[in-house]
């Protein structure tokens, strides 16, 4: 394990959240939720049915277990996805059968009901199968309107990476969700970032850098104008956050080449938080760094909502599960 997550799991250890995991029949999700109320990482709801689980893992000591087939908060939910999407079009009939039959939509509910703090998924779902009722139920935070994702990069100690950042940890967005986001989008994945920064990888400054292949306009391009615009959505919308752009990633990173290239910049130099003008220099970028700089990559971490949700990998294991589950309790705060 390392530094980085055993210091996520000291912080999970003191908030005491409560996570809902919508696929509580799931063997690898039933044994992290064992692993997470041993260490006490969280308080933990799996959805499913009770026979099915134990029939796998046999009776489970600590852990809530609720089946929409017998949960007397079904109607409830049901009631309250009724009214959230009924101008979009749903019947009280549709939010019965998903509120009763789709665990994803019901974890999405309890969260929004207030009577969970965040939800994991996606050991047997696709991506967008975890987001759509996360979006529709929970929605963005407001005065965001994205949803996107960063990794949190943790790089070796005493290697050339552990020299920039915070100690050698930096957070990078989107690198998986948004493939070419507007300005306003940047804008809001640069916000999400930064409080990412400072919820899951214990950055107490966040210095953001929206990156470009251009630095204070030494190019001209409409790419370029997307990022320096986005960096002014930034400034309007959270004034006391330190960020600049657009910024190349020499600039950002290096205090020598930030302080010829960018003078005056209070992030040039000292960025921690990297945000990416799309999705396949994000994807790129962490991959890169990831296998030739040798880094731990923590994520993909979903972030803009108003309760968190992440999405797991399908092919997670266990200890995948209790990192994300960790990670979320973290974002709940």
């Amino acid at each position: 394990m390392s530094k980085l997550m055993d210091e996520v799991y000291v912080k999970a250890i003191s908030l005491k959240k409560h996570i809902v995991l919508a696929e509580g029949e799931e063997l690898r999700i039933i044994n992290a939720a064992k692993k997470i109320v041993e260490k006490n990482i969280a308080r933990i709801t799996l959805i499913g049915r009770q026979s099915v689980i134990e029939e796998k893992a046999g009776k489970l000591e600590g852990i809530a277990i609720i089946d929409p087939a017998k949960s007397e908060k079904t109607p409830i939910y049901a009631n309250l996805l009724y009214d959230l999407r009924k101008a979009k079009g749903m019947t009280q009939e549709q939010a019965e059968n998903l509120a009763l039959h789709n665990p994803l939509y019901f974890g999405a509910l309890m969260v929004k009901n207030g009577d969970a703090d965040g939800m994991v998924a996606g050991s047997i779902s696709a991506t967008g199968d975890v987001l759509r009722p996360a979006l529709q139920i929970i929605k963005t935070k407001p005065g965001v309107n994205t949803v996107s994702s960063c990794f949190v990069m943790s790089m070796p100690e005493n290697s050339v990476g552990a020299t920039y950042g915070q100690k050698g940890v930096l957070v990078f967005g989107d690198c998986a969700v948004n493939p070419n986001p507007t300005a306003e989008q940047l804008a809001d994945i640069a916000i999400a970032s930064a409080d990412s920064a400072a919820k899951i990888a214990g950055i107490k400054n966040p210095k953001v850098a929206l990156l470009s292949f251009s630095t204070k306009g030494s190019a001209k391009h409409e790419l370029v104008t997307k990022v320096a615009e986005a960096t002014k959505i930034v400034h309007e919308k959270a004034p006391d956050l330190c960020c600049d752009g657009e910024l190349q990633a020499d600039a950002a990173l290096i205090e020598s080449v930030g302080a010829l290239k960018a003078p005056g910049s209070s992030v040039a130099g000292k960025a921690n938080v990297l945000i990416f003008p799309d999705l396949q220099a994000g994807n790129i970028g962490y991959k890169l760094v990831q296998r030739l700089a040798g880094a731990e990559a923590v994520g993909p971490i979903c972030q803009g909502f108003a309760r968190p949700v992440n999405d797991l990998s399908r092919g997670c294991s266990v200890d995948d599960v209790v990192g994300v589950v960790a990670m979320t309790a973290l974002q709940c705060e």
